[in-house]
């Protein structure tokens, strides 16, 4: 393992990167479209219930 400081470093904001900005990103793109699909399921099937 002769990882440079440079490369530890260079790694170290990929995985920030990726965890504070790409994972909430994803996550939320997940429940919106979830939420959209679930909107236009009932403009089609009428609410839950009927």
């Amino acid at each position: 393992m002769n990882d440079s400081p440079h490369e530890k470093k260079q790694e170290l904001k990929a995985f920030l990167f990726l965890t504070v900005v790409m994972a909430p990103a994803i996550a939320g793109t997940v429940i919106v479209v979830y939420g959209f699909a679930v909107w236009v399921y009932q403009m089609f099937a009428g609410p839950p219930g009927s």
